[in-house]
């Protein structure tokens, strides 16, 4: 359990969604989100940009940071991951072989969050922030909330 829980009115507002919030302008960010739109065969997540309205009121619900996007969140059946157990959080929704990443939930956070907050301080230095608008495709616009816009 993360401790985490979005507002009643979000709740509402989103659904019974899987939802997986991500910077879109951080390209490791968005590479995510499109193996998981890829591989997500029975639609299981919608996604929303975390710099969009809908994923500002997300962060700021949460009490985290609205600027930095330190960490993705993954929303699953109402409960809300963040860092590498929002990892293994959207794996486990995904078929064979992906739903091995699941296996993320058995690092311990005392490692496995040092790690993630590393690799998230240094990911536009590392991997680099998009130059170019995200354009998706029908199906992936479709699977959008609060819009595309950055």
């Amino acid at each position: 359990m993360t401790g985490l829980t979005l507002p009643p009115s979000l709740q509402k507002e989103l659904g019974q969604r899987d939802l997986i919030v991500f910077d879109g302008e951080c390209v490791l960010c968005s590479a995510f989100m499109q193996f998981i739109f890829d591989h997500d065969n029975d639609s299981h997540f919608a996604f929303v940009l975390a710099q969009s309205q809908l994923g500002q009121d997300i962060y700021t619900a949460l009490d985290l940071p609205t600027d930095t996007f330190e960490t993705n969140l993954v929303i699953v059946r109402g409960q809300v991951w963040t860092k590498l157990q929002a990892f293994g959080a959207a794996m486990s929704r995904l078929g064979w072989p992906w739903k091995l990443g699941a296996l993320a939930f058995i690092i311990p956070r005392v490692i496995g969050n040092p790690t993630y907050n590393a690799i998230a301080r240094n990911r536009y230095r590392i991997w680099g922030r998009t130059a170019t608008c995200l354009v998706p495709s029908d199906a992936l616009r479709s699977r959008f909330l609060g819009g595309l816009a950055i």
